[in-house]
């Protein structure tokens, strides 16, 4: 699927009507949806637990807080892509703080097709998560694979007093003769002698 085709769920945190104004302009509902905006550290953190979002976009400060925090929080917590907007006096310190973290900034104000461009910059970094993701979970997958296989290995020993060699290629054999999966042949030994 082409970046044109993704669609991206976001959660903007900003107290500043004009600037959720221009943002919702820039994230139009065929790309980007949901887009749900709250004004307050506090409500995001409140949202930001009940759902995933791919981006998070973040005009600091807020009413409660500056918002760093919470974009580290974000970053480490979940895959989600974190752009913290700040003003530009405060952007270098910022960036310092929270760049490390994951977390691209932008000063403010800055230009509709600067703020494109960051968009542009969060939709290659999300996907560049998604195959993490994807990797990740393709990984668990085999240690949980292993894992039972190596259960029902342990119970051809234990219960039929097989060699751990011999047991090892009775699954295999099993799994090729019967155009099955390892797993699958060790999850019927489990059956068998539990």
């Amino acid at each position: 699927m082409s970046l044109k085709e993704r669609m991206y769920s976001v959660l903007i945190v900003s107290a500043a009507e004009n600037l959720n104004t221009a943002l919702h302009t820039l994230l139009p509902e065929s790309k980007y949806n949901p887009v749900h905006t709250v004004t307050s550290v506090s409500a995001a953190k409140r949202i930001f637990a009940d759902r995933n979002y791919d981006f998070v976009i973040i005009n600091s400060p807020l009413p409660d807080d500056t918002g760093s925090r919470f974009a580290i929080d974000c970053c480490n917590s979940k895959n989600t892509v974190v752009l913290l907007l700040v003003r530009s006096e405060f952007h270098a310190d910022l960036h310092d703080k929270v760049a490390e973290h994951g977390v691209f900034t932008l000063p403010m104000p800055s230009s509709k097709p600067t703020i494109t461009t960051a968009l542009g910059w969060m939709s290659s970094a999300r996907e560049r998560l998604r195959k993490s993701e994807k990797k990740t979970l393709s990984l668990e997958e085999k240690m949980e694979e292993i894992r039972i296989v190596n259960r029902a290995k342990w119970l051809l020993i234990s219960e039929i007093k097989m060699e751990e060699p011999e047991a090892h290629r009775y699954i295999e054999k099993r799994a090729m003769d019967q155009c099955i999966s390892k797993r699958e042949v060790a999850e019927d030994i489990i059956k068998t002698y539990s």
